[in-house]
């Protein structure tokens, strides 16, 4: 039940109506103007700006905005779940609901439980893709902001409706995999029992490729050292690159994080032995005249990584709203790891993705351009890539910078800070920010137990809710607490404002599910539990100095129904909340 998009159809209807009389002009565009809750609470439930967005078709009819509210509103007051309707200032309408649509609002939580604010299913399925991180080692703890990110936007796109598969992306053709084979060569040395001294520079250091290392000499003794480079880095490259994949999925799911997909840019190269869709990729825009032979003029400021002075294979990604056309084939002959991400996101669009959702790293926004670019033209325009980016993580202990690892000796890794914390902590806290704002993350903060930690305080909430449960059933033996019951209590007995207070958010819900599915901001979800657990602490503290106001009256039987038929709905709300956040909601919390 969505009190805010009922209205909005509501009001669009009489909109029409007001058009096709002759008094607005047609047609008007009724997706623009908004129903939301006002900024005041004291100015009632609902608030809508539908006058002032048709200012100006209102003028060209003869009227100002002012008397097209007035209209409004006056349609509005006659309705039989509207108390009141406002107009304020130059033609904004504030609406006051009657107490009925509240406790209608408290039944569907009820009767849908898990359910209420999920939408229908709709749309057509959506990729996201997230976390990627090339499998040269542990994730570190930068990593599980995206990963927390991506794994909350499927949750939360997959709530309201969509169709969504977690994808993968296995960057395990570049140079850094070659990199990984001859640091984990090294440790295969090690293993068999060689001196190998200091970790020379350019190769990976961390001590977690020393079981990569034994795992090498156990399979293959002393074979592997006999053999020219040649022949032993591709089966070092395979094995620590799967080895490193192993060590990522179970640090993701320490995490809490799972995939559908995981794809391979090493498969799609046809390295092994597969077809080359890469090169199918670049054939298939060149023979659209999308790619061509040509040359970039000089970066102009900094040198450009990418540009050399020849003729080369260059994708033309200006026709897209890029900045300049970008190569694909590097003088070597190898691949640009565009040219394989162009290939990739085909993939997914042959597999019939439209919407495709990309999470990266802040330190990735200068790649965004191009790779929309390249989604328009693979698709002929049919598809649409957005890019989610995540700025870093700066780990904290007690205000003081973290910065070394234990096991991966230049960075802290993600499964040391789950490990210390909990995954509870991470998630929640992981989406307390907007994915592109920092983000500081206090290792002693996130486990305080105080109001001033949000995970600490939004699971004590539901732990609260449940607890007044426990009450009921000591007050009233046998007391039914089941939603079944509490739906059939007299909900009308909610007369306080703090009651009052904890309803209308619980109605706001469903439209804070549609609107942070709509943003892809599951940050606004972590927000709105904060606030629900807001009321009902603050309702709880007052109890404590006014006795009538507990949820559990002794007295009477009716009103202690009606209430816990609130905490329940409360507990319901949280409950699902955490679950879009990935965290769990606890019964009880000491």
């Amino acid at each position: 039940m969505n009190i805010f998009v009922d209205f909005q159809r509501r009001i669009a209807m009489l909109l029409e109506e007001i058009a096709t009389s002759g008094r607005l002009p047609q047609p008007l565009d009724l997706g623009r103007f908004t129903v939301e809750p006002p900024r005041e609470a004291a100015h009632g439930d609902l608030s809508t700006n539908a006058a002032m967005v048709f200012a100006k078709e209102a003028k060209a009819a003869g009227m100002n905005p002012r008397q097209l509210a007035t209209e409004i509103a006056a349609w509005l007051a006659e309705q039989d779940d509207v108390d009141q309707a406002e107009v304020a200032g130059p033609g904004f309408i504030n609406i006051r609901l009657r107490p009925q649509v509240f406790e209608g609002v408290l039944r569907s939580v009820l009767s849908e439980g898990p359910a209420f604010g999920a939408g229908a299913p709709a749309g057509e399925p959506v990729n996201v893709e997230y976390v990627s991180a090339n499998p040269t080692g542990p994730m570190h703890v930068g990593h599980a902001r995206g990963a927390v990110f991506g794994d909350a936007l499927a949750n939360l796109l997959s709530f309201a409706g969509r169709k969504v598969t977690r994808e993968y992306y296995i960057n395990d053709a570049g140079a850094q995999v070659d990199v990984l084979a001859r640091s984990a060569f090294l440790r295969y040395r090690e293993a068999l029992g060689e001196a190998i001294g200091e970790i020379p520079d350019g190769l990976y250091p961390g001590d977690y490729l020393v079981p990569v290392g034994a795992a090498l000499a156990k399979e293959f003794g002393a074979a592997l050292k006999e053999k020219p480079e040649a022949e032993w880095l591709p089966i070092v490259r395979r094995k620590s690159t799967d080895a490193m994949m192993a060590m990522i999925r179970d640090d993701l799911a320490a995490l809490n994080v799972r995939h559908d997909v995981f794809s391979s840019e090493r498969a799609l190269t046809g390295a092994d032995g597969g077809p080359d869709r890469v090169r199918e990729t670049i054939d298939d825009l060149k023979a659209r005249g999308i790619v061509y032979l040509g040359r970039l003029p000089p970066p102009k400021g900094a040198p450009v990584e990418d540009w050399e002075d020849r003729e080369q294979t260059l994708f033309r990604s200006t026709d897209f709203g890029d900045d300049v056309d970008r190569p694909l084939i590097k003088s070597d002959g190898g691949y640009t790891y565009f040219a394989a991400d162009i290939a990739y996101h085909k993939d997914k669009v042959d597999r019939g993705f439209r919407t495709l959702i990309d999470v990266w790293g802040a330190d990735h926004g200068g790649y965004v351009k191009r790779m929309q670019a390249a989604v328009a033209a693979v698709s002929g325009g049919k598809a649409t890539l957005d890019v989610r980016l995540c700025q870093l993580v700066r780990l904290m202990r007690a205000g003081e910078p973290v910065k070394m690892s234990k096991r991966a000796g230049d960075f802290v890794t993600l499964r040391e800070v789950v490990d210390e914390v909990g995954v509870d902590a991470v998630r929640f806290m992981m989406l307390t920010r907007r994915n592109d704002a920092p983000l500081d993350f206090d290792l002693a903060k996130v486990i305080e137990q105080s109001q001033d930690n949000p995970v600490f305080y939004v699971q004590y909430a539901h732990a609260r809710g449940r607890s007044v449960l426990r009450q009921a059933r000591a007050a009233f033996p046998g007391f039914d607490a089941s939603p079944a019951a509490m739906a059939a209590a007299d909900l009308a007995l909610l007369t306080d404002e703090g009651e009052r207070a904890i309803l209308r958010l619980i109605a706001q819900y469903p439209r804070v599910v549609e609107q942070a599915a709509a943003a892809r901001e599951p940050h606004r979800i972590a927000f709105f539990l904060h606030d629900l657990a807001t009321a009902l602490h603050a309702h709880w503290n007052r109890g404590k100095d006014m006795p009538h106001l507990r949820f559990v009256n002794e007295t009477s039987r009716d009103l202690t129904n009606a209430r816990i038929a609130l905490a329940l709905s409360v507990t319901i709300v949280l409950s699902s909340g955490l679950a879009l956040l990935g965290v769990s909601a606890p019964e009880e919390m000491r």
